[in-house]
């Protein structure tokens, strides 16, 4: 049995099963080939593993495809469908058969579980040994059968994993797979090993819950003579409290966090460390993940997901993106969800925001919430408690303060030093005339700094709203 040698372009596939939305482990599977195959110049693959028809659906098909493309996973060459290779599939398991490296099994599923209830009360082994592997084809019935595999029953299979060490399973634990159904149809176990082979993957990265399959489909490949791929299987994520993830802990599909505002590159670079380390880099773009990474810093154990750091890193993304990026993102999240879209005024007082806007948001939410301000039209809508600080007094202060406002070269220094004077002059702190500045530039008392906002408003636009709340 051979094995990939040094010099073969690295390729790596990602192949989910169509019957639901992307999972959050999945996605994260997917960005470790991904990472694993940019980062040397090679191939990553998409397949399709629609074989299960009754639970296949073409819109599951489609929240993968979207799922992929909102994390910004891109595969090379086409999409691959599992079941439009099912005659190659076929063609495999005959040759297996012409070769006498596979066989005809005429066992009926009554005789199966007769052979197993009568093992197990026995107190032996209920695995299935076929009466067909040696039989003479001349005995052979004209009834249904299934083909089944050889596989070795002597000595051991290791799995030489790069992230589970070597993983020995002794032959006499394995059954004769079964390649063909009755109907003629290949089995899931035969495709994807037929699929690895015809797509050049060099490294299959996938979840440990497949790390019992690689024995059988290894039996598979060393029938065939072909060379086995580096196998690294990866730990799956589990919740904040160790178990495994479900719908309890929270969002399990990607384009739930994609809803809720979570911004891309900071999933890649939060799904990136939930498993994998480089020292104690946490935060990172994506060239440095391509070049950091590597299987050997993936660890053993499960990972757990860990919401306030999502959110940590994710806040990290927004703060470093560029304003005009970060905008183009931020339109993709209302498309994406259905909110309006930004008009052309609104758009270019968000994009001159934006440094403002983008400091401890973690979330695009989060992010439109500050911008409040500057989304909002005259007459502004005045919560209560930041209409509390519209007292007559403070009106009067607005008033007193608007010719002063008129005359002033509309820059931070000035304003910074214009309204310091002003609430000295009348023995105020400044908070106490921030207060009604919050309320009468967004209606709110928790805002962005107010230099902040009459900056981005303009000097016009901030003596309207001042006006219409000293009224």
């Amino acid at each position: 049995m051979s094995t990939q040698p040094e010099t073969v372009e690295t390729v790596t596939r990602f192949a989910p099963s169509p019957t639901g939305f992307l999972h959050i482990g999945g996605a994260r599977t997917a960005l470790f080939n991904w990472l694993y195959a940019r980062g040397r110049g090679g191939k990553f693959l998409l397949r399709i593993e629609d074989t299960d028809r009754e639970r296949s659906t073409p819109e599951a098909t489609e929240a993968i495809l979207k799922g992929m493309e909102w994390l910004g996973l891109d595969h090379d060459g086409d999409v691959i469908s599992q079941f439009d290779r099912a005659d190659r599939h076929r063609e495999v398991a005959l040759e297996l058969l012409e070769a006498g490296k596979a066989y005809k099994c005429f066992a009926t599923q009554d005789e199966i579980q007769a052979f197993r209830d009568a093992a197990k009360a026995e107190g032996k082994s209920t695995l299935f040994r076929s009466p067909w592997r040696d039989a003479d084809p001349a005995t052979h019935p004209d009834a249904p059968y299934v083909v089944r595999l050889k596989a070795p029953r002597d000595g051991a299979t290791v799995i030489r994993d790069q992230v589970q060490g070597d993983v020995t399973i002794r032959n006499d634990q394995l059954d004769d797979l079964v390649l063909l159904r009755s109907d003629g149809t290949p089995v899931y176990m035969l495709a994807v090993v037929v699929d690895d082979h015809d797509m050049g993957v060099t490294h299959v990265i996938r979840g440990d819950d497949h790390l019992n399959n690689a024995a059988r489909q290894m039996a598979i490949i060393e029938a065939m003579g072909w060379p086995v791929p580096v196998y690294a299987h990866i730990p799956l994520i589990h919740g904040p409290d160790g178990k495994k993830l479900s719908k309890r802990h929270g969002a399990l599909g990607v384009e739930e966090y994609r809803d809720m505002g979570y911004p891309a590159a900071g999933m890649r670079n939060y799904l990136a460390r939930l498993g994998w380390s480089h020292g104690d880099d946490e935060f990172f773009d994506d060239a440095q993940a391509k070049e950091w990474f590597d299987i050997t810093g993936i660890g053993k154990s499960p990972a757990r997901l860990d919401f306030k750091k999502m959110d940590n890193i994710c806040g990290q993304h927004i703060a470093a993106t560029e304003d005009a990026a970060l905008l183009h993102e931020l339109e993709g999240f209302l498309a994406a969800t259905g909110r309006p879209a930004l008009e052309p005024a609104k758009r270019e007082m968000m994009l001159s925001a934006m440094p403002v806007l983008k400091e401890r948001a973690k979330t695009f939410p989060e992010l439109l919430d500050k911008a409040h301000f500057c989304l909002t039209d005259r007459p502004i809508g005045v919560e209560d408690k930041a209409a509390k600080n519209l007292t007559e007094d403070s009106r009067a202060w607005l008033s007193d303060l608007t010719p002063q406002l008129q005359s002033a070269t509309w820059d931070r220094q000035t304003l910074e030093g214009l309204l310091n004077s002003f609430a000295e002059d009348r023995g105020l702190k400044f908070g106490q005339l921030a207060g009604p500045l919050r309320a009468a530039l967004a209606g709110r008392a928790a805002t962005p700094s107010v230099f902040d906002m009459m900056l981005v408003l303009g000097q016009e636009e901030t003596l309207l709203r001042i006006g219409d709340a000293g009224a």
